[in-house]
């Protein structure tokens, strides 16, 4: 497909190279490894003009609970073309009939809302160097047998089947979970990410439970480079301030159409990283 000499193709992994100079050139971490699992879990297309990449997107499918839009960028000097638009319509396509999120940048809401996304809440990301935290009690590693309850657990607090993320996460990274009467009630993940590791996502039954899911990351890694992504309603943004992890930008969580969330009484964070791809 042809869109002003500009040749829309998938995106397949002798793309990837490229897209981390595009995702560098707008000043976002992603290694190659965090392009690599992005596009593992996911199916997309890349802008090419004169053999060269000038824009990306993914499409990260939940079954046929919902999907979510990832890693559009434009090369800044494309920008003002459409290809934002043309990018997307591409995404809609491989999304079919799913309900659908993704995480705005200021820059392209008013495209999204043009395209029926709605916002449901903004994403605050915090990072930074921890110094020592005390380890908290009742946080165990998680072991193999666990990933199954995690993805349970997972599947209620998102409201999608994401088991393939899970199972990802669990080899790229590491889980740590609450187990409250012999069952699991919560948990994080961790793996590397950008300048050092990611927390998220994380799902807990209350905020202190959340707090200490995160703790238990951060107090194995004194001195480290660690992100995390929450949301305002968690309550955990003042707490990662706190301990040294200053609030540096974040974005905007929308949804088409907005999802229907159950009265579920999971209190839930997730990273942004598309949750836990970006």
């Amino acid at each position: 497909m042809q869109t002003n000499q500009i040749e829309i193709t998938a995106f397949g992994t002798e793309h990837l190279e490229a897209a981390v100079r595009l995702s560098r050139q707008a000043g976002w971490p992603h290694r190659l490894e965090d392009w690599q699992m992005a596009l593992a879990l996911s199916e997309g297309v890349v802008a090419i003009e004169d053999a060269r990449v000038v824009g990306t997107v993914l499409v990260t499918p939940y079954k046929a609970n919902c999907a979510t839009i990832n890693m559009v960028i434009v090369d800044e000097t494309m920008r003002g073309r459409g290809l934002g638009r043309t990018l997307m319509d591409a995404a809609l396509r491989i999304a079919g009939d799913r309900p659908l999120r993704l995480v705005a940048t200021a820059e392209g809401l008013a495209l999204y809302e043009k395209l029926g996304f709605q916002e449901t809440g903004r994403v605050l990301q915090h990072q930074g160097v921890v110094g020592a935290v005390a380890a908290p009690r009742g946080i165990e590693s998680a072991t193999a047998a666990d990933i199954d309850a995690i993805a349970a657990l997972d599947r209620r607090a998102f409201g999608a089947d994401r088991k393939g993320l899970v199972a990802y996460l669990a080899r790229a990274g590491e889980f740590a979970i609450r187990r409250r009467e012999g069952r699991v009630s919560g948990f994080a993940a961790i793996r590397p990410f950008g300048r050092g590791e990611v927390i998220g996502p994380v799902v807990a039954a209350d905020l202190d439970d959340a707090k200490a899911l995160v703790a238990h990351f951060i107090a194995a890694r004194p001195g480290r480079f660690l992100r995390v992504d929450t949301t305002a309603a968690t309550g955990l943004a003042p707490w990662l301030a706190e301990l040294g992890m200053a609030h540096v930008g974040g974005g905007i969580a929308m949804m088409k159409p907005p999802i229907r969330r159950s009265a579920d009484p999971i209190a839930n964070t997730f990273a942004l990283a598309n949750q836990a791809l970006g």
